[in-house]
Parts: structure tokens; sequence; C-alpha cells
């Protein structure tokens, strides 16, 4: 009767320890959904410099951080980003958004880039 005892609890043992595994733990549920709803910098970058100037300089307007950035260096920012854009180093700008902004930012330049 005891070995019967001994079995059952090792195998109840067994079955919690694979059980735990076979679940995802919270830190493995919380970081998923981060990564999802994170925008690349980088690859925002490369998609508003592959816009065309109008729709480019919408997307920059539509973006207040962005726009308050250019329009602080007067009318000869907008001639000198019209001149560099394509080449112009945004991902810095773009990191001081904050992620709601970066996603706002990302819908913007899909929207421009179907209006082509």
């Amino acid at each position: 009767m005891a070995k019967l005892i001994y079995a059952l609890i090792a195998s109840l043992w067994t079955a919690s320890v694979f059980a735990a595994d076979a679940k995802p733990s919270a830190h493995t549920k919380a970081a998923a959904p981060a990564k999802s709803r994170v925008v690349d910098s980088q690859q925002i970058e490369k998609d508003l410099q592959r816009l065309p100037w109008k729709q480019f300089r919408s997307v920059i307007e539509s973006v207040p951080k962005m726009k308050a950035d250019v329009e602080a260096y007067g009318p000869m920012g907008w001639k000198y980003v019209e001149a560099n854009y394509t080449t112009y180093a945004w991902k810095k700008n773009i990191d001081k958004l904050d992620d709601a902004q970066k996603k706002r930012l990302a819908d913007l330049i899909q929207v421009a880039k179907g209006a082509k």
C-alpha cells in the first residue's frame, strides 16, 4: 500500500512539473504583446524616407513634435528638409516620440503610401 501512495505522489508531482513547464510564464505573456505593440523606429524612418515629398510633408505636419523640430529653423528648415529628407537621419526624432505617437506616425505613413 505504501508503494502505491508513493507512486501516486510521484506521478502527481511529475504531472505538476510538466504542467508548469507547458504554461507560459507571466514574463513571457507580458513580453509577447509588448513586442507586437512597439513600432520599430528604424523601419518607420525607412518608410518615411521612401515617401514622395508631398506625402512626406503632410505626414510630418500631422505629428506636432516633428513639425516643431522642422519649424524651429523657420522657412529655411522646410527647404533643407525638402532637399535632404530621403537621406536625413530621422530616427533620432522618431525616438523622441512616445509609443502612441510612433504608432500614429506609422499609420500615417501607411495611409500616405496608399495615396501615392
